[in-house]
């Protein structure tokens, strides 16, 4: 995820080179790229002196990443101008750095590194970040890859309530004033930071809030705070600003733990499949079905970087860490430093988030629909109920290619007698002799016939993105509502 981010910043920062080279921007591309070379300098040299003095681990693609960002946002280097670019190109990218390790609570930073640095410069040293990257020329080339990005990382409701609340409270607050709204709705869409800020930085996934209500609201606030017009007697809001507010918000909300967990076990439990069981000092308070951020520093990590996001497979009852995980034939660098671990071995897991949660009243009737590898937010809720002899009314319907691919079945068979679960299996690979349960994707003639009063439950689906989404299809056929319908947080498989 963290590599998509890195690659579209490297986009922007080429497209503005060459635009920059053909007069299109008022900058040279030369000093353009020098500036993209200092700032990560300064920025990795800074992270690097932190990392040491505060002992802790980190991760090579934010440093890149934070560092395009001041790119693409403090004014680029020109030869008249050299002073106040190094005061504030070191300064921002320093403090920047310095937030992520100095304002962090139990090793997890505050604010958003790139608004702390350049808002505690312009609150020090008075030179302002001139965000310009929000200009008319390199528009499409923001919107085309922030569209893409945020569709992959599922963040569209964060964005999308950002993006009405800045230009409602601009709208409103400006004909308040008595702006002329056309020009100032042409400066909001099309000549200012908006776009970006909301792509990239709105986003940061440390400094957002985990559930989806929250992140609303933390889209609204931020939007209504970004808004030029919004003030505090003469003080101003800038776009840095806004979000910082955001930041200390999303804090108070969210969950404060990033934890150091020691592999105790790893268990093979299907076709690639494996089980990761880990032991950590102080237990984790989640609900069952949410997800964490995973860490694990490796040498050479590829393209995909050192961080996924998997979901728990542990029930809150118990006390280890479990993470169910497929590896493939051709896996990433992470893939396989996870496989290297040996017991002993640590990782680092935060970011506690996700709404796929089991709903507060237990009399609702559920189908929880599993694909895959994706079993394990369902095995977290049915161990969680079956520990706390939680009977409802509840449908399992779990496929996989083969028999010998399908997981912890002996929570859900356990399950089965002790609280009356009813489970399905289906095979979309060859079956064993005697097979007893279904064959084929899941569809509607599948769930009509082992779920007849489908119209009146709620549907949970995990599994891979493609999976996912042929489930919803097969509900929204079936005249399923799409409230009724709600699906795991998997930004993808690697």
């Amino acid at each position: 995820m963290y590599r998509v981010v890195l690659y579209y910043l490297l986009g922007l920062l080429l497209v503005a080179v060459v635009f920059s080279a053909v007069r299109i921007l008022p900058y040279n591309p030369v000093g353009l790229l020098f500036s993209a070379l200092f700032i990560t300098g300064v920025s990795w040299i800074a992270n690097s002196v932190f990392a040491r003095v505060f002992r802790a681990q980190t991760n090579v693609e934010s440093v890149y990443i934070t560092a395009l960002i001041l790119t693409l946002i403090i004014t680029p280097f020109s030869g008249s101008h050299a002073a106040s670019y190094f005061s504030i190109a070191v300064w921002a990218s320093v403090w920047a750095m310095a937030s992520k390790y100095i304002f962090a609570v139990k090793k997890k930073h505050l604010f958003n590194p790139a608004a702390f640095g350049v808002a505690l410069t312009a609150l020090t040293i008075n030179q302002a970040a001139s965000w310009w990257v929000g200009t008319v020329s390199l528009l499409p080339f923001v919107l085309a890859g922030g569209i893409l990005m945020v569709r992959k990382l599922l963040r569209s409701d964060l964005v999308f309530s950002f993006l009405a609340t800045a230009l409602v409270a601009a709208l409103f607050l400006g004909i308040a004033a008595g702006q002329d709204i056309a020009r100032l709705m042409s400066q909001a869409l099309l000549d200012s930071p908006l776009f970006f800020f909301a792509f990239v930085m709105l986003t940061e996934p440390l400094t957002t809030p985990p559930t989806e209500n929250l992140r609303m609201m933390y889209g609204m606030l931020v939007g209504f705070l970004f808004a030029p017009q919004v003030h505090l007697g003469s003080f101003y809001f800038s776009p840095e600003l806004a979000l910082i507010a955001g930041n200390v918000f999303s804090y108070l909300v969210s969950s404060k733990k990033k934890l150091i967990l020691t592999l105790a076990e790893r268990k093979k439990i299907g076709t690639d499949l494996y089980d990761f069981v880990f032991k950590t000092d102080e237990k984790l308070s989640f609900k069952p079905g949410q997800y964490l951020e995973w860490t694990l520093s490796h040498a050479h990590p590829d393209s995909r970087g050192n961080r996924r996001y998997f979901t728990i497979a542990s029930s809150p009852t118990e006390r280890d860490v479990r993470m169910g995980v497929r590896f493939n034939p051709n896996p990433s660098s992470f893939k396989k430093a996870l496989g290297a671990m040996q017991k002993g071995d640590t990782i680092v897991a935060s970011q506690l988030s996700g709404d796929f949660t089991l709903p507060r009243d237990k009399s609702k009737k559920l189908v929880l629909i599993a694909g895959g590898i994706g079993v394990t937010p369902i095995r977290s809720m049915v161990r969680y109920l079956a520990d706390m002899h939680d009977r409802r009314p509840i449908i399992l319907l779990y496929s996989a290619r083969t028999a010998d691919d399908l997981a912890y079945r002996d929570v859900f068979d356990g399950a089965e007698q002790s609280l009356g679960m009813k489970t399905i299996y289906t095979l979309t690979g060859e079956a064993p002799p005697g097979w007893k349960g279904e064959r084929g994707r899941i569809d509607g003639e599948m769930i009509r016939k082992r779920i007849p009063d489908y119209r009146e439950r709620l549907f949970y689906i995990s599994g891979t993105h493609a999976m996912v989404e042929h489930v919803k299809k097969v509900l929204h056929d079936m005249g399923v509502e799409k409230k009724n319908v709600k699906s795991d947080f998997f930004p993808g498989f690697a």
